[in-house]
């Protein structure tokens, strides 16, 4: 195990990305940072810049628009760079998968590292995603 996988076990800096939702999983995601639900406890801080994250949260469809950006980000972004999918849009297309706006799902465009179905998902839901996250950067199942 390298010292970068060591650190990102410890605290996880996320930042977060709206292609083009309908804003539910983007309050989910906002409801996570909250003294309800806490994530800071787990060491997961929401970064203000692609730069000084670990990890990309995209909520939400990608669309032509939003494609380009998510690749530009994903670039800028430090390596390792963790990509997770939020919400039943940003996994599958959702109710947008016939649309012509929506041409590629996420996976398509980026390497998705993990996945968090629900439309919305619960808090707990993404937390449970994330924390899983944290176990595959440690290598076990």
């Amino acid at each position: 195990m390298t010292l970068t996988t060591k650190a990102l076990l410890k605290s996880l800096w996320v930042f977060h990305l709206s292609t083009g939702s309908c804003n539910n999983c983007d309050i989910e995601v906002l409801d996570c940072l909250t003294p309800r639900h806490d994530v800071e406890r787990f060491g997961i801080k929401l970064a203000g810049s692609i730069r000084h994250a670990d990890v990309l949260l995209v909520t939400g469809s990608c669309n032509r628009k939003s494609a380009a950006l998510l690749q530009k980000l994903y670039k800028e972004a430090p390596q390792p760079c963790f990509v997770v999918a939020i919400g039943e849009c940003s996994l599958s297309r959702g109710i947008f998968i016939h649309s012509y706006n929506c041409p590629q799902p996420l996976d398509a465009l980026v390497p998705v590292s993990a996945y968090i179905p629900g439309c919305p998902p619960k808090p707990e839901a993404i937390i449970s995603g994330v924390l899983k996250l944290i176990r595959k950067v440690k290598g076990k199942r």
